[in-house]
């Protein structure tokens, strides 16, 4: 592969995840707010959890943007864990509609909408108007990139290689699910890993048009990046609270899991998928890669599509198979995170700085800490009737370093 090759994918890649940070920039300034408030305050249930988690999701376009304000509210004491277990399975799905506006056929129309962005991020003083401006360009962006990585990547199709890849993942899914994962957690983003691949697998093709890539190969790679997108919200709980720590680790059990058990059933999943885009009326040839009887495979035309299919379809059966079993997943996390957080009082313990963007969530979580100060205060006098009567070192230090923690949270509210 040449120099060139390479830069052009690359630069692509760059192009496509910086449309999709821009475009979710953009929503989030058009309602980052809102969404946050709606967060906090509607996931009353497991079942409207999923639901606000799958709209949030869909609307600011990030699956670990939402992830890690959960992994904050829970930290704060805003959302408890089975409220946040329903999120993060919300979140699995909405994210699923960037792979539905990857596999859009709108290509041709890139540079249109980086145009009209243009002029209304530039030329129109409204902010709301430049906002959506903001959010047209970075979606015309996003799909120039894709355009950009498409061009590159048609030369891989004659690398030996990546045909010599290709047969290991054939015979061995378990490299794939590795491949997937291991360039999520290095992206940082499932959705950029899986355009990449909607991409790659409509682009390499042999000279009949089928694809190089089948689907039978793909939805490993695809299940894997479901993994690797857990380490963000990990990532997210450094230094946090124990709770905190738990919802990380109810995503990283909710995707892992999920994807392990896909893998066993990879064929019939495979042969499910297809059916699905089938119904929706695109044309399909015979699958050899498979070795199942009857199995068909989607055209490299239809390649996009049948991954957001997958994509889609594997987060709405694992949601299904777990929404009853969220009892048993707290359960679960509890054992992988034990113990309580020590009491610590010259800390805030409910208000963090990631989530407090909404005034209606800053109120509630102040409101917290002034109760949290009004123990202290209560514990201070008790101590102090006691250190009359009988002084000693331990009481006296306590009241000092329990005035000392009064002092530092009216400071900091």
């Amino acid at each position: 592969m040449e120099i060139s090759t390479i830069m052009t994918l690359f630069g692509g890649l760059a192009l496509f995840i910086f449309g999709m940070h821009q475009m979710g920039e953009g929503l989030q300034k058009t309602a980052g707010d809102k969404m946050r408030t709606v967060l906090a305050m509607l996931t009353g249930t497991p079942l409207r959890a999923i639901l606000v988690g799958t709209v949030v999701t869909m609307i600011i376009q990030s699956s670990s943007a939402t992830t890690v304000m959960v992994v904050g509210f829970v930290g704060a004491g805003l959302m408890t864990l089975p409220q946040a277990i329903g999120v993060i399975m919300g979140a699995n799905i909405g994210t699923t509609m960037t792979a539905w506006i990857v596999a859009a056929k709108i290509d041709e129309f890139a540079w249109l909408f980086v145009a009209v962005g243009f002029i209304m991020m530039f030329f129109i003083k409204k902010p709301k108007i430049r906002y959506i401006g903001q959010i047209v360009f970075a979606f015309g962006v996003l799909f120039v990139g894709l355009n950009s990585m498409s061009a590159a990547m048609k030369p891989l199709a004659k690398s030996e290689a990546f045909s010599n890849l290709l047969l290991q993942i054939k015979d061995m899914p378990v490299l794939g699910l590795l491949v997937g994962a291991v360039t999520t957690m290095i992206v940082q983003s499932s959705s950029a890993a899986i355009g990449v691949l909607q991409t790659l697998s409509g682009t390499a093709t042999d000279a009949a048009g089928t694809p190089l890539i089948s689907l039978y190969q793909a939805i490993p790679i695809l299940l894997g990046s479901n993994i690797g997108t857990t380490i963000t919200a990990i990532l997210a709980t450094i230094g946090g609270t124990r709770d905190s720590k738990r919802a990380a680790a109810a995503h990283s059990v909710f995707n892992t899991v999920g994807s392990i058990l896909f893998m066993f059933i990879l064929k019939p999943f495979t042969w499910l998928v297809n059916q699905t885009v089938g119904v929706i009326g695109h044309s399909l040839v015979a699958d050899s890669n498979t070795g199942i009887l009857g199995m068909l495979t989607p055209v490299a035309d239809n390649m996009r599509e049948s991954i957001a299919v997958s994509h889609t379809l594997f987060n709405v059966v694992n949601t299904i198979i777990w929404f009853p079993l969220i009892w048993l997943m707290v359960k679960l996390v509890k054992l992988i995170v034990p113990g309580q957080d020590p009491v610590i009082h010259k800390r805030l313990a409910y208000i963090d700085y990631k989530v407090v963007g909404s005034p209606a969530i800053a109120i509630d979580l102040a409101i917290k800490e002034l109760a949290r100060m009004t123990e202290i205060a209560q514990q201070m006098t008790i101590d102090s009737h006691a250190l009359i009567k009988n002084h000693t070192e331990e009481l006296e230090t306590r009241i000092f370093s329990n005035e000392e923690a009064l002092d530092y949270l009216e400071n900091e509210i």
